[in-house]
Parts: structure tokens; sequence; C-alpha cells
């Protein structure tokens, strides 16, 4: 699967472990999750039919309100964002957007930044999927 600025991972576990590992992960991190969002049962309330599908958004204001202080059009992708999905085969994957995508996107040029993002992220999605 490709989707531009968006890295996938394919998960040894099913999507609610993966959440599981994730919420986890986030923490040993020291980051707080703000919000997991199931859209899997959003739509099932609403009586339309969704394979598991969930997004946690987490982060740390002490290192986020930095960057959006100096960009605030990066608060429309802040917090970080972790989308947990399975596909008709069944499996399950777990993505994130690509930090270097995100703050080209706002005009940000911030290499030191860029990293450490893109590695807690990989961190993250490393433990849920692994």
């Amino acid at each position: 699967m490709s989707v531009e600025g968006l890295r996938v991972f394919k998960s040894r576990h099913d999507p609610v472990t993966t959440l599981d590992r994730a919420e986890a992960a986030i923490a040993r991190n020291g980051m707080k999750v703000v919000a997991r969002i199931d859209h899997g049962a959003l739509a099932e309330a609403a009586g339309v039919a969704l394979r598991p599908t969930a997004v946690l958004m987490f982060g740390s204001a002490r290192a986020g309100a930095p960057t959006v202080q100096a960009t605030q059009t990066l608060a429309i992708d802040l917090p970080l964002k972790l989308l947990v999905w399975q596909d008709a085969a069944g499996d399950t994957w777990a993505g994130y957007n690509d930090p270097a995508w995100l703050f080209r996107r706002h005009g940000v040029d911030d290499q030191a930044t860029t990293e450490l993002m893109n590695e807690v992220l990989a961190n993250v999605a490393g433990e849920a999927t692994g």
C-alpha cells in the first residue's frame, strides 16, 4: 500500500491488540493519548459496515506547542496520529503521517525536529505492530 506522506507497517497482531500496544508505547515514550477514535464502532452505530479502523491521537504539549507557536497551521495536523486498520484479507496495518511530509506541507524547514518526530513515531508503530 502506498499513500503519499503515509508510513505504513504491517502488524503481527489483531487491531485491538495493535491499538493497545500502541497506547502502551505512547506512554513509554512520555506522551499522552488525547483521543481514540473508533471509526468502525461509529460506522456500526450508523448502520454502516466497516472493518476495524481506529485512530489514536497523541502527543506532548511540551514538545508540540513550540512547533505550533512557530507555525500555527501545523495545529491542523497535531497532535500526532496513528491509524490502525484491518484490510479485506484480514491483515492489520498501522500508519502515520511522515513528519517530513507534514513539515513540507506547512513550509517548515526543521530537520532536527523532523528526525525526532520520525524516530518517536517509528518506535510507537514498531512496538505496536511487532
